[in-house]
């Protein structure tokens, strides 16, 4: 339960409000360590899970930023059953790029179009709320295909 924090609580539940009717959007949480932003990000989650939207969710450690497409992996965990919907190429560099097969390191357009295309796949005709916790600490490749796929 979020207490206070009516104005965070409201943008959260305009984000939600705009996904149902088919617009996205972007919402950044910033602030000091300890203020509740995991927590509104939680709040975030129930709601979407309350209202049946399918919610994704990654957290960037900092120890694992140097690792390539780590936050993605843990992101897209839950949509992996999807991925025989993808595009041939899109399928191969996304099976490379979180280690589900052996290949050279990925096209990183194929790898944010798979991002995209999975996601829109997951989400089917409906929105999907896609949680970032830590996000400063995503891989450079996993932030850069998270961004490709929020601005489609």
């Amino acid at each position: 339960m979020v207490h206070g924090r009516s104005t965070e609580r409201s943008a959260v539940e305009a984000l939600l409000a705009d996904a149902r009717s088919g617009t996205s959007g972007v919402l950044v949480v910033r602030g000091e360590p300890g203020i509740g932003k995991t927590t509104l990000l939680d709040h975030a989650a129930a709601a979407a899970t309350a209202e049946k939207v399918p919610v994704v969710r990654g957290t960037g450690v900092e120890f694992e930023a140097e690792f390539p497409y780590a936050g993605l992996s843990l992101l897209l965990r839950p949509a992996l059953g999807h991925t025989g919907a993808l595009p041939e190429p899109q399928r191969r560099a996304l099976d490379a790029a979180l280690g589900l097969a052996v290949g050279e390191a990925p096209e990183p357009m194929f790898v944010g179009l798979a991002v995209l295309s999975l996601l829109s796949e997951y989400a089917g005709d409906g929105p999907l709320l896609c949680v970032v916790d830590d996000a400063q600490w995503l891989d450079r490749v996993s932030s850069e295909a998270l961004v490709f796929a929020a601005r489609r």
